[in-house]
């Protein structure tokens, strides 16, 4: 029995639009980066269906299959770029934040690469 999907936009309205604001600033970055941090937080987050839509929009912005498989272990993997895995340990710190609230913050700060590109 599948149970109706809680609609973020009626849930949360304030905490979507700050997610979307957060998008917009990072959206200088290449957009495979946008869909491999959507991915890590989908994973952390165990969604299915966001799983599913953002390897699909991942994969049509030309993301490899094998970068998609090894992202949960992007910490150990050569594949990743520093840039990639400045955004991927923000994503973490963020996605975790409630179960470690004392955590500092990724080094360098994600705006390093972001604005400096």
């Amino acid at each position: 029995m599948q149970t109706e999907r809680l609609s973020a936009y009626e849930a949360a309205p304030a905490a979507l639009r700050a997610v979307q604001q957060v998008e917009a600033y990072i959206r200088n970055a290449v957009w495979s980066l946008i869909e491999l941090v959507k991915m890590r937080a989908s994973q952390i987050n165990g969604c299915a269906y966001c799983l599913d839509m953002h390897s699909k929009d991942a994969r049509r912005r030309g993301e490899s299959e094998q970068r998609l498989y090894l992202l949960n272990n992007w910490h150990t993997s050569p594949l990743y770029t520093e840039r990639e895995r400045a955004a991927l340990g923000w994503t973490e710190a963020v996605t975790l934040v409630a179960d470690a609230p004392s955590r500092s913050a990724p080094s360098p700060p994600i705006d390093t690469y972001v604005v400096n590109g």
